[in-house]
């Protein structure tokens, strides 16, 4: 194996670990607060990105229903051919977008607007299109990716996973989610046997 690789794969620990430190510095309080409050208030909650957004707004949309607030990851494709049908008044929908410029996501954003359903935005970029249309911004972080070329989506993506972490870590103790209640949903596997036993 080169040693250059070896030295690059060793490196992506030190930038990762300092993105996240970095985005502890930066928690801003209040807006955090604000999107807890929508999310654990809303009936249901929309969650859409493009690209590793979307996978991890996939993610997002399994810790919200593991916590029992009803939530599924909306397609970009599908959400204008009626998708988008799935929200309603005081719902929530969240967007993840580093730029705050992804094109399929700003038609989400006018059906929100235009049916009442609350936005939260994940990107950068506080000056975006979507940001401009949020109830909610949370400004993401992210100090470089971790390939050679600052091109794929890796510290993206964990700087993005760290948010949503945080949100149902908020969302646990605010509304005083027991473990009783996820042991009844999560039977099977590892924890469901620790849970259930």
């Amino acid at each position: 194996m080169n040693s250059e690789t070896i030295k690059a794969a060793k490196k992506v620990f030190d930038i990762e670990s300092e993105c996240i430190r970095e985005m502890e510095k930066r928690f801003d309080e209040e807006a955090y607060c604000r999107a807890v409050s929508l999310l654990t208030n809303a009936q249901r909650i929309g969650a859409s990105g493009c690209g590793h957004s979307g996978i991890l707004c996939q993610h997002f949309a399994h810790l919200m229903c593991c916590v029992e607030q009803p939530a599924k990851f909306i397609s970009p494709a599908e959400a204008v051919h009626g998708g988008m049908g799935f929200l309603q008044k005081d719902d929530v929908c969240v967007f993840a977008s580093r730029g705050g410029k992804t094109a399929e996501l700003i038609p989400m954003a006018e059906i929100c607007k235009k049916k009442g359903v609350k936005i939260i935005v994940i990107t950068e970029n506080t000056d975006s299109p979507l940001a401009i249309m949020a109830d909610v911004v949370l400004k993401q972080y992210v100090n470089m990716e971790t390939d050679r070329y600052n091109c794929q989506g890796t510290t993206s993506s964990t700087s993005l996973a760290v948010i949503f972490h945080v949100l149902q870590t908020m969302i646990i103790e605010e509304t005083g989610f027991q473990n009783e209640s996820f042991a009844l949903i999560h039977p099977n596997g590892a924890v469901g046997e620790r849970l259930n036993k």
